[in-house]
């Protein structure tokens, strides 16, 4: 049996590359991952979309991996206007003031260590849980800790790109809006 792509996947296969780039770009603010992954269109279906982006981060530099993490604001304080942020760190609004303290205070402390914010696929998670991690991986070498971003980029991007590609038009065109 033959089912059709979802909605938005249709979409970003046919859309034109420059489009489909800048699409990517939202998703993950790597110029060289969004090229990537667009390259490999058109995607039979999410899976295959998910397994090119898995394989266009594993292929980022340091630099790239870089310029990715610059588009996420520091745990607990995402750009105001910024849906996605406010949506994917919503566990931290429900965490008491001393939670959210720490979190500031070791956000700081964990970039001015590793020379970047701290990452977290923080979709589903809790402002605890998230602080746990951040005490936890603080300690991490720069090496260490680059790796386990890359891990972490990938799950966002992989929750980004099912939501985007299986999003009606209307939600599509709202969620695009709204996350700018």
């Amino acid at each position: 049996m033959t089912t059709s792509a979802p909605p938005g996947l249709a979409r970003f296969n046919a859309a034109d590359r420059a489009d489909a780039v800048a699409l990517l770009c939202e998703v993950c603010a790597s110029r060289v991952w969004g090229v990537a992954v667009a390259a490999g269109r058109p995607y039979a279906d999410v899976d295959a979309l998910l397994d090119a982006a898995d394989a266009a981060m594993a292929g980022l530099t340091g630099g790239d991996l870089a310029e990715a993490m610059a588009g996420h604001p520091p745990i607990g304080r995402p750009e105001p206007g910024d849906a996605t942020s406010a949506r994917e760190q919503s566990g931290v609004s429900g965490s008491g003031d001393e939670v959210r303290a720490e979190l500031l205070e070791l956000n700081l402390a964990y970039q001015e260590r590793h020379g970047h914010v701290f990452l977290i696929c923080a979709t589903g998670r809790t402002g605890e849980e998230m602080l746990t991690a951040l005490r936890h991986r603080i300690g991490n070498d720069t090496g260490t800790e680059r790796e386990i971003v890359r891990t972490e980029l990938g799950k966002i991007n992989r929750i980004r790109l099912t939501r985007l590609m299986t999003a009606e038009a209307e939600d599509t065109a709202e969620a695009a809006e709204g996350e700018r």
